[in-house]
């Protein structure tokens, strides 16, 4: 490396170019043997600098989600789930209830594509540059409740807190005691506004208040959560059963 090069990449490390500064020998011996204009140049080396940049915070966004695997909604077969539509799942996509702060609920028998769904569009939310937190509905409340004690619990609910959308996986499929319905209406409230919510149930609303044990206290939730929401009843026979691995051939 020349001693121009040298400097040149020192430069752009000390303006905080760190990914250009990596390519720059390289990008200079393109340009010469390409003759390329000063402009070209440096369009090159600044798209370069952008694009890792971006790559970079996509895959911190990831890391942030949390999310338990990764699923598309090109994976997700509507040809197996009739109560969804071509044009509904578009509609999702395009994530416009997201920018209104709006709220998403998945109901269904357990199999029918729920998380799969509710992954999906997280995965086109983080591409899209927003903020996301999956946490199952168990995770949740024992995060809750160690909130006040704990400083990983208290790191974790910060990052689920600046959220733009939080997954709620398994939504009532445990019950809760009071303390803790208590702490997951707080919970809501907190996001109630300014952050959107997907929740995926296999118990329809109705059913919260046994689950909840507190009638009082499942009215406000309920209220937070289905005042701009679109409820989703997904149907059918479980996918993984339908196409469940046998050992035998």
């Amino acid at each position: 490396m020349s001693e121009a090069t040298f400097e040149l990449r020192q430069a752009l490390r000390n303006l905080n170019l760190t990914e250009a500064a990596q390519v720059i020998e390289q990008t200079l011996m393109d340009a010469e043997s390409k003759e390329w204009t000063c402009r070209q140049f440096l369009g090159q080396l600044l798209r370069h600098e952008l694009n890792r940049r971006e790559e970079k915070q996509l895959a911190k966004r990831y890391r942030w989600a949390l999310l338990p695997e990764i699923k598309t909604l090109e994976e997700f077969r509507l040809e197996e789930q009739q109560s969804l539509s071509k044009r509904q799942l578009s509609q999702l996509r395009e994530l416009l209830w997201l920018e209104q702060n709006c709220n998403l609920i998945f109901l269904g028998p357990p199999g029918v594509g729920k998380t799969h769904l509710a992954i999906g569009l997280a995965v086109e939310a983080l591409k899209k540059g927003y903020k996301v937190s999956f946490v199952t509905m168990d995770a949740l409340v024992q995060l809750l409740k160690t909130e006040a004690i704990s400083r990983a619990s208290q790191y974790k609910m910060k990052r689920i807190y600046r959220s733009d959308l939080v997954i709620m996986d398994d939504l009532m499929f445990m019950a809760m005691d009071r303390i803790e319905a208590n702490l997951f209406f707080q919970f809501v409230n907190k996001l109630y506004g300014q952050t959107s919510i997907i929740l995926t149930s296999n118990k329809g609303p109705e059913e919260w208040a046994e689950l909840l044990g507190d009638p009082a206290i499942t009215t406000a939730i309920l209220d937070r959560i289905l005042h701009k929401s679109e409820i989703i009843q997904l149907q059918g026979d479980s996918y993984r059963l339908k196409h469940r691995q046998t050992i035998f051939s």
